[in-house]
């Protein structure tokens, strides 16, 4: 079992939090202790868990100041975390679901079907909201009849990020495990990294970037094909009515994986569930102008999924042993400066890690 479920036969060793005065200075939008976080009970070490319980505090406190945060600190904070035991807090996992799928309905409208958008419907782009497109018979062909995901709920899910912390971690193994695996924009998973990243794929995003610049709108077809062979009968998921400018090269994938009658099936993230996705995560504090891939795909997976580990999630140029990291495990390309709010989404990680909901991996994987 890659996951171990949690007991609560010590909560009444411990007394509740009281907030004080970190009531009167914790945004609203932050995670707040309301009750004792029972994820780190650990019979062995009072003082251990009594640490492990303040971290919570300590990332809020992190989180909440003006001054840009310091990235050692954050470290720190990472450092305390790896050290503390990590159980699944099933009460927690399923209200945090619970709150997703009254704001969002991932298995219903995370992509653009049939069933949820007919023929004649005047869709509006995710982020140009002013902007529409008319769904006629030509693009209502090309979406599935419902949710294509036969197999949810899935029990165990990793969601794999670019980060360079991926490098020599060994983690192909474990994740290859996984029931289903999620992928962000068609990342190298064959030759010598698969024993860092696995190799098995079930969903993979596409950004329309990569389509208009690395294989200049699909004139490089042939290299195209070629790479993504290597993910099998995975789902493509592309952002195409996101922008404008996005649907074009979205539906010229589509159209050439049929002309080429390639295995993969395009998907296509329905721009209203982006939408309500951006304004949940906005009342935790993440005020980024868009959510990033890996924080869309992670929010998928846990309403698509009994149990959710997180890897190459990893936004600072070092490790907590002060190892220089890369940016992605395959380059060192910087995103958009300001475009996304990457601290702030990798604080919501380390909260959902600490409460029990999701699991992050840090580093090296045991073999």
């Amino acid at each position: 079992m890659l996951f171990t479920q949690a007991t609560n036969s010590n909560a009444n060793l411990f007394q509740k939090y009281s907030l004080g005065t970190l009531r009167n200075h914790v945004l609203p939008t932050i995670w707040t202790l309301l009750s004792p976080i029972n994820t780190y009970l650990d019979e062995k070490s009072l003082q251990l868990t009594e640490k492990c319980k303040n971290l919570q505090s300590d990332l809020n406190s992190l989180f909440n100041r003006t001054k840009r945060q310091k990235e050692d600190d954050y470290l720190q904070i990472i450092t305390d975390i790896q050290n503390c035991p990590w159980k699944r807090q099933a009460e927690e996992y399923e209200n945090f679901r619970a709150k997703l799928t009254s704001c969002c309905d991932a298995i219903q409208n995370f992509v653009v079907s049939q069933n949820n958008t007919p023929v004649g419907t005047n869709m509006s782009y995710e982020v140009e909201s002013k902007r529409t497109i008319p769904i006629g018979e030509n693009i209502f062909h090309m979406l599935p009849a419902s949710q294509p995901f036969v197999e949810y709920p899935y029990n165990q899910c990793a969601v794999v990020g670019n980060g360079g912390i991926l490098n020599n971690s060994l983690c192909g193994a474990e994740i290859d495990k996984f029931d289903f695996v999620f992928r962000c924009n068609i990342p190298p998973t064959n030759g010598n990294v698969s024993k860092d990243v696995g190799s098995k794929t079930n969903l993979v995003t596409i950004n329309p970037s990569i389509i208009m610049l690395k294989y200049q709108n699909l004139k490089k077809k042939a290299e195209f094909l070629q790479d993504i062979a290597t993910y099998g009968d995975a789902f493509l998921l592309l952002p195409a009515f996101s922008y404008r400018a996005n649907t074009g090269p979205s539906l010229k994938v589509y159209h050439t994986l049929r002309e080429s009658k390639a295995r993969q099936k395009v998907l296509f993230f329905h721009p209203k569930y982006l939408k309500q996705l951006g304004l949940f995560w906005r009342t935790k504090g993440v005020d980024a102008y868009r959510l990033s891939t890996g924080l869309m795909i992670a929010s998928v997976a846990v309403e698509m999924c009994e149990n959710v580990k997180l890897y190459g999630f990893w936004p600072f140029s070092k490790t907590v042993e002060n190892t220089p990291v890369s940016h992605h495990y395959y380059d060192n390309q910087l995103p958009k400066r300001g475009f996304h709010k990457m601290p702030k989404e990798y604080s919501q990680f380390l909260h959902l890690h600490m409460k029990g909901i999701i699991k992050l991996q840090f580093g090296k994987c045991e073999t």
